[in-house]
């Protein structure tokens, strides 16, 4: 004669693997059911080393912390303390600044900042938006530089009432530069960015293509990018570029480095 279970030799291990028992955090409300008493309640503390539970009756009964020795929905299980977990990172906003939870945002400031286009606010506060609202500043949008001179004076710059303005295609020898270079003071800063439009200063990767098309000279550059990419018209493609932005790891660092710079001079 020989068991099931042990074979030939009723001494020897079983050759059945016993399934391991899990373990299941204490929490508040868990319902479990001691196994041994039967007695079955939802966890309402646990001190000394064991956990009272309360029945739907209001009885109370504490129970010593044991392997295997509740039921969870009919199953064998051990009962453990809520294991220390590490401290979560800090929560970052968009532009990588640590976030300010429950924060309500600043009433405005005098100070501004301008950005030449929708299109460059829309980015602008996609990725600095929580962190425009902490300082007080807003973003306004122009439509060009080309009158630049005209809006500085207009705003009446001077202490507590700072411009900063950002400016596409920012180099040497632009037509761009040499506004900047006219109106620029101790409370105005024009800076900007290298590339040609802002949707350049995306990354070529977030949007899904292997660099910006080459423009020839003397043409629109956002439709000519439209045609080298086969999109119908530049709304459909800024849609696609906005889209692709999530935070600052989506920008170039041209255009990261000018807006901060402009941050930090409106708010000082």
């Amino acid at each position: 004669m020989h068991s099931r279970d042990y074979g030939r030799d009723v001494l020897a291990p079983s050759a059945r693997a016993r399934p391991a028992i899990p373990e299941i955090e204490l929490e508040p409300d868990l319902v479990v059911e001691d196994a041994t008493s039967g007695f079955c309640g939802a966890v309402v503390a646990t001190e000394h080393g064991g956990v009272t539970l309360e029945d739907r009756h209001g009885a109370r009964r504490l129970f010593p912390l044991e392997p295997g020795a509740f039921l969870l929905e009919g199953r064998r299980v051990t009962l453990v303390r809520p294991r220390r977990r590490a401290p979560s990172a800090p929560a970052r906003t968009a532009s990588g600044s640590l976030a300010v939870a429950g924060h309500q945002a600043r009433v405005a400031r005098a100070s501004r900042i301008y950005v030449e286009g929708l299109h460059d606010a829309a980015l602008v506060e996609r990725v600095w938006g929580d962190d425009l609202r902490i300082e007080g500043v807003v973003v306004e949008s122009l439509d060009g530089v080309d009158d630049l001179p005209g809006v500085v004076e207009a705003f009446r710059p001077g202490p507590g009432r700072r411009l900063g303005v950002l400016v596409d295609h920012l180099v040497a020898g632009s037509k761009e530069s040499r506004i900047a270079a006219s109106v620029t003071g101790d409370h105005v800063l024009v800076t900007g960015h290298p590339y040609i439009d802002i949707w350049q200063a995306v990354k070529p990767a977030s949007v899904g293509i292997s660099a910006w098309p080459v423009v020839p000279r003397g043409q629109p550059w956002k439709e000519g990018v439209c045609r080298a990419l086969g999109v119908s018209e530049p709304a459909e493609m800024w849609r696609r570029v906005l889209s692709s932005v999530d935070d600052y790891g989506d920008l170039e660092v041209g255009l990261l480095r000018a807006v901060e710079h402009l941050i930090d001079f409106v708010a000082a």
